[in-house]
């Protein structure tokens, strides 16, 4: 007699195994995005081996700002656990000789971000182990809205957002995340910004 549990557990556990290797074979890891590098033509900037593989999501963690950037001008988003919450980004797989890179950019060298691996949900219900990052200085409580010491400027923000309309997600998220306050400063001038606020119907 067929164990149609234990085939089916075995056929989950091929799928989850595959994945994992799809980016760990090879000189290759799985990255998953929540903030600016959402958006293809930010990523690429200092990681030109990234290719989306999809939409994941990223289970009791909270989206929340912290720790000023003179970049961008404002805070730049981190990921806080939170078993009531989730976020939603972008997994991208790079080939290792961007590590260094990815973490240059994340600011892993002077304490800014802390790496982490973790499992990302994919759509389907996949599970997939991706390399991700949260800020050193995390913020220590939950507001809403955010104070305006803690908001990203319109740049980030609009970044934030262009990546998760260009990554598909769903469209709850994308309503979240245009109600999110910026903090009344234009930051950087980069070149897939539109320098006005996304409105409702371009979500």
């Amino acid at each position: 007699m067929v164990d149609r549990d234990s085939e089916e557990l075995d056929y989950k556990f091929s799928i989850i195994y595959s994945l994992y290797y799809l980016a760990n074979d090879m000189n290759k890891f799985v990255y998953f995005a929540y903030g600016s590098n959402l958006l293809a033509e930010r990523i690429h900037i200092q990681n030109p081996t990234a290719v989306r593989i999809g939409a994941g999501k990223l289970n009791g963690y909270r989206l929340d700002f912290n720790e000023f950037s003179s970049f961008w001008e404002g805070c730049p988003s981190t990921v806080v656990p939170d078993p009531n919450e989730y976020v939603w980004g972008a997994l991208w797989q790079l080939n290792t000789s961007d590590l260094n890179n990815l973490d240059q950019q994340e600011g892993v060298g002077i304490k800014m971000y802390l790496p982490f691996e973790i499992n990302i949900v994919t759509p389907n219900g996949d599970n997939v182990l991706s390399r991700c990052y949260k800020l050193v200085n995390q913020p220590l409580v939950k507001q809403i809205p955010l104070p305006l010491d803690r908001r990203p400027s319109k740049a980030y923000l609009e970044t934030i957002l262009l990546g998760a309309k260009e990554t598909g997600l769903p469209l709850d998220y994308l309503q979240f995340l245009n109600e999110i306050l910026d903090n009344g400063k234009n930051g950087p001038k980069m070149p897939w910004l539109k320098r006005e606020p996304l409105k409702n119907t371009d979500l």
